[in-house]
């Protein structure tokens, strides 16, 4: 299989909405219609619950971890394909073909990629997002902090090529800006608080 080919299939890997999929199949209503209308686990645990949350989630994290381990293994480990390939399933998943190209946030997919991808610097970028969701109880602000500061954290961590250090400089800031309207939300007082155990208003 070519580079190009796999590039393609990060993409494809990223689009599998499961958020929709879970959503669709238990209730057999359209999350988009729900909540946010956004097709990841947050909003999916919001709308219908911790089960289909987690299941989400981990599958998110999962077509990540796959789409770089598949370009990992079929280009001999090179860091320049396994880089476009972690940016690939994160596009996927944040405009995804099979949805017209309205999707998530692209967290959970950003986490699989890069816990294959740089492991140290993304747990690290996790304790952040964790600490930061304890004080605060929003999950945005987590995962804002946490992208930002992620870049800052692979070149401390592991001072790496420069095709892995731009492409996690252009991730985490794909993931700040795909926060915005939660940014908004933040700044004006009325951003959701966490519950893992209820369901949260819908925003």
């Amino acid at each position: 299989m070519t580079p190009a080919f796999l590039l393609l299939s990060a993409y494809l890997i990223g689009a599998i909405p499961f958020g929709f999929l879970l959503v669709r199949l238990m209730t057999g209503k359209d999350v988009r219609d729900a909540g946010s209308g956004n097709i990841g686990a947050t909003n999916v645990l919001r709308t219908t619950g911790r089960g289909a949350g987690v299941a989400t989630l981990i599958l998110d994290i999962l077509k990540g971890g796959v789409a770089v381990w598949l370009m990992d293994r079929y280009t001999g480990g090179s860091l320049l394909w396994t880089s476009l390939a972690a940016l690939a399933v994160m596009a996927g998943h944040a405009f995804p073909v099979f949805l017209k190209f309205q999707g998530g946030k692209a967290v959970a997919s950003f986490i699989g990629a890069f816990l294959y991808l740089t492991p140290a610097p993304l747990l690290a970028s996790l304790v952040v997002f964790v600490i930061a969701v304890a004080v605060t109880r929003y999950i945005s602000m987590g995962s804002i902090l946490a992208a930002g500061l992620f870049p800052l954290g692979v070149w401390l961590i592991l001072h790496p090529p420069a095709p892995v250090l731009i492409s996690a400089a252009t991730a985490g800031a794909f993931i700040v800006y795909r926060h915005k309207a939660n940014i908004r939300r933040i700044r004006d007082g009325n951003e959701n608080v966490f519950r893992f155990s209820s369901r949260g208003s819908p925003r």
